[in-house]
């Protein structure tokens, strides 16, 4: 854990420059089963999250984010420790997980890892209420 609130882990910076599963290009042309979008009006982060969907798990994970370095990190990790995961599974990746897959991030900052959860459960949730859910 980083203990300098203003320095960022060597992987908070690798995620940063290079976002792992960033969706690139118009998003209505990459097919996707569900969606889901938050934003945090105090910061101005926002976050969207494209899903797709097989047999109640995820096989593939895009996303957007509009942020500061942390939220562009953090998005990038979950989506990483989402992939592949059952759709319960990933629900249960939280912020703590986030954060210590990252090496920590100031704590100013922990938000940002708060709502990359928050977009994946609300793109879990539009799925799930889908009346075109695939069984």
């Amino acid at each position: 854990m980083n203990n300098n609130p203003f320095a960022y882990s060597e992987i908070v910076k690798e995620h940063f420059l290079n976002p792992q599963n960033f969706l690139m290009g118009d998003e209505a042309k990459y097919p996707h089963d569900a969606e889901g979008i938050v934003g945090n009006p105090i910061c101005g982060d926002q976050m969207k999250m494209f899903l797709c969907i097989k047999d109640d798990k995820i096989t593939d994970i895009k996303w957007k984010t509009y942020g500061c370095a942390s939220a562009i990190a953090s998005t990038s990790a979950l989506s990483e420790l989402a992939k592949g995961k059952s759709l319960d599974e990933a629900l249960a990746i939280g912020p703590k997980e986030i954060t210590e897959f990252l090496g920590g991030l100031p704590q100013h900052k922990i938000h940002c890892s708060v709502l990359g959860h928050e977009a994946l459960a609300e793109a879990i949730k539009s799925y799930r209420s889908s009346t075109h859910q695939r069984s």
